[in-house]
């Protein structure tokens, strides 16, 4: 088996001075890549954003560490928040090491609250991270990748945008937009060679803390360790990666895609109320398809009968 390297290449982890972020960025290094580490520094609180940030920006610390183990690095403490910020990320990767190869689009404030109450800094927090980060970081670099050759993106979801989560809302919400980001720029990446995938990790960042109903352990924090998730995340990044708009669930050893599925539905353009809720075990729970980036989704049912579509 050929063992997957990044001699030459150059990788960019957003938030990548702490917990699943180290993980990636030390992964990447130990393969020969040049990593350029983002971290703003700040502190991390999940409710209101108040929380003292660090005596030293946590992105030198990784970087001094793949300096010292022989590797490449550059720490960078640019924000996702703004488009400025994401420019600045690329320019940095781009000046320090004349190219851009991979970014791992990590960072992200998380604010979990009651969904009536919740205030909107909070929400704007999730939207402008969560969100705009990735957009904010990958339009940059997308122009770099789409001048040289193609380039690898990989987006973080979270198990949150599955819903099921107490007081997780709006965080599902800004992480299932970055599913529907990731179809969309994994379309648009095909005629670049720009692979765009999307991973929903499971892993214990705060420890202390349980997972749904496990109580918090050092064993629980070992199952679900944070170094599980990045074999995946670094064969994403990989030139040699043959999957593009893709949604994979990962952690404690576990790794698997998730589907977008459509059912046969029903065609009855005659549908009243009435016969949709006579038909809705039908609508829901009959046969279903993946819907892939190759498809047209439900536009063969919904156009059937209509006539073949227009040449273009």
């Amino acid at each position: 088996m050929t063992e997957l390297q990044f001699n030459g290449r150059t990788v960019l982890v957003t938030g990548g001075g702490r917990n699943l972020g180290r993980e990636y960025a030390l992964a990447l290094a130990a393969r020969g890549a040049r990593v350029v580490v983002n971290d703003l520094g700040v502190g991390i609180s999940d409710t209101d954003g108040a929380a003292d940030a660090p005596s030293v920006n946590p992105g030198f610390d990784v970087v001094a560490e793949i300096v010292a183990a022989g590797g490449e690095a550059v720490a960078n403490t640019d924000s996702v928040a703004t488009s400025a910020g994401g420019r600045a990320m690329v320019e940095c990767a781009l000046d320090t090491y004349g190219r851009l190869d991979a970014v791992i689009n990590n960072a992200g404030q998380v604010r979990m609250g009651d969904f009536a109450t919740m205030p909107d800094e909070s929400i704007d927090a999730l939207l402008d991270t969560q969100l705009r980060g990735p957009l904010n970081v990958s339009r940059p670099a997308w122009a770099h990748m789409a001048a040289n050759g193609g380039g690898q993106i990989v987006n973080v979801s979270s198990g949150s945008a599955f819903g099921g989560v107490p007081g997780g809302s709006a965080y599902g919400m800004a992480k299932m937009g970055t599913i529907g980001l990731t179809r969309g720029m994994a379309f648009e990446g095909r005629p670049h060679n720009i692979k765009v995938n999307v991973i929903a990790p499971y892993a214990k960042t705060r420890p202390g803390t349980g997972f749904g109903p496990w109580p918090w352990s050092e064993e629980l924090g070992e199952w679900l360790a944070q170094r599980l998730i990045a074999p995946l995340v670094v064969y994403l990044a990989h030139e040699s990666c043959a999957v593009s708009g893709e949604i994979f669930s990962v952690g404690a050893g576990h790794i698997a895609r998730v589907g977008l599925d459509l059912t046969d539905g029903i065609i009855d353009r005659e549908a009243t109320p009435d016969t949709i809720a006579a038909r809705i075990e039908e609508i829901c729970a009959g046969p279903s398809k993946p819907m892939n980036l190759n498809d047209r989704g439900a536009l063969p049912q919904m156009m059937s009968g209509f006539g073949p579509p227009p040449r273009l």
